[in-house]
């Protein structure tokens, strides 16, 4: 299997290969051998994280390897070296650098270097190991996903951006409900309306958006750098919380997502994060079994 130069976001990798990271994220950890067997992987958090640094780390290990966890200021991106030199450095030391940034720019800089692979952890354009880590959650529990249908609630942001592509690369209708101003462009939805052959659809109705809805998922309304907008921002979402009222509208077999860290009683009531239709900590236990299938499908494990 040829080895990724980079998976900055889902589509890098396109349908085929979402599939096959897919199959490797549900094998056995025996049946992947050891395919970073001495290698580093440089993992560099401009943002702090609980769910991606432990993932990240045991999924490495679990393949054999050594990941080296470094805070965004040891590396400085453009404060204390360019980003080029940063990666350059880094790709004598790892076979893999992974990355969680604020600008989605530096991801592109280290790739376009080409001295190593490169994995986006998470920038404010996409957040493609979110998605990896929700389709096999769906997956798990549903199966074969062409044909099922997920709803987003909330704001069109990153994790929004990376579960659309995701879900319409495996064939699922992917209807969005976000409130005026927090919408996807009409750019975005054609550009995502190209992503495959099932249905893309965006409403400011919440309710329209859900009804027969086997996958609702949502975010918090205030993400990290957001806070000077934290008043308005919750305004703007007063009607966005997914609550028992909402999920009813779902189909019967409907399953609840958060990416998390999330805040019961805002973005979702706590019935709902905390009920039996929920899957946020199978969802969040996803994120090291996903991150170990990217991981062997980059370093081109069987």
């Amino acid at each position: 299997m040829a080895e990724l130069n980079a998976m900055l976001d889902i589509t890098d990798l396109g349908a085929d290969g979402l599939r096959r990271v897919l199959h490797l994220a549900r094998s056995p950890v025996s049946d992947l051998g050891r395919p970073l067997e001495g290698d580093g992987v440089a993992l560099v958090f401009e943002k702090p994280s609980n769910r991606t640094r432990h993932s990240m780390e045991m999924a490495v290990v679990q393949l054999g390897g050594h990941p080296v966890y470094t805070r965004g200021e040891e590396v400085g991106l453009d404060t204390r070296e360019p980003v080029e030199d940063v990666i350059r450095v880094l790709a004598g030391y790892h076979r893999i650098v992974a990355a969680r940034v604020f600008d989605h720019g530096h991801l592109v800089r280290m790739r376009d270097a080409a001295v190593t692979t490169v994995i986006n952890l998470l920038s404010d354009h996409s957040h493609p190991m979110q998605a990896l880590a929700d389709a096999l959650t769906m997956q798990r529990e549903f199966g074969e996903l062409t044909g099922r249908v997920v709803a987003w609630v909330g704001d069109y942001n990153n994790v929004a951006r990376s579960l659309a592509e995701a879900s319409l690369l495996l064939g699922m209708e992917v209807r969005l409900a976000c409130p005026a101003g927090y919408q996807a462009s009409d750019v975005e939805l054609e550009r995502l309306s190209g992503l495959g052959a099932a249905a893309i659809s965006q409403t400011v109705d919440p309710r329209a958006a859900v009804v027969g809805a086997h996958a609702v998922h949502t975010d918090t309304w205030v993400s990290m750098g957001q806070e000077d907008d934290a008043a308005v921002r919750r305004a703007a979402f007063a009607d966005y919380t997914v609550n028992t009222s909402l999920m009813a509208l779902a189909a019967d077999d409907s399953i609840f997502m958060h990416c998390m860290p999330a805040y019961r009683g805002l973005e979702v009531s706590a019935d709902v994060f905390d009920g039996p239709r929920s899957r946020v900590i199978v969802q969040a236990h996803d994120r090291m079994h996903a991150a170990r299938g990217l991981l062997t499908f980059m370093a081109g494990g069987s």
